[in-house]
């Protein structure tokens, strides 16, 4: 593991935002959702989140997430995911969403 100081890490923008709308991604390789998130002053953005396998998209809805704003945006076969939506890989490799246990305005800042 290599180590960083912490301007590298106030460097990552580590925003709250909160889930609009969840589509279906049947394009991509492996099954993911495409995720429309309100990041406050940071802008609606979207991504795609490999996160079928533990959510529904009803459940998803209106779910505070974790997501990395200020990567440049990646080109997904046609889609254009403009953040980077975060979790944990369970015991099976499928992933667990970074939520946020309480609401704090869309935008925040993980500190």
């Amino acid at each position: 593991m290599e180590e960083i100081n912490w301007n590298d890490f106030e460097k990552v923008e580590l925003r709250a935002g909160t889930i609009l709308e969840v589509f279906d991604f049947p394009e991509a390789r492996k099954p993911a959702y495409k995720v429309k998130v309100d990041f406050g002053d940071f802008g609606v953005k979207m991504s795609s989140a490999q996160i079928t396998k533990h959510y529904s998209k009803e459940e998803l809805v209106g779910q505070q997430i974790v997501g990395v704003v200020n990567f440049p945006k990646k080109q997904i076969g046609k889609f254009m995911s403009e953040f980077l939506v975060t979790g944990f890989a369970d015991e099976n490799g499928d992933i667990v969403l970074t939520a946020l246990n309480g609401t704090v305005p869309n935008g925040s800042k993980l500190v």
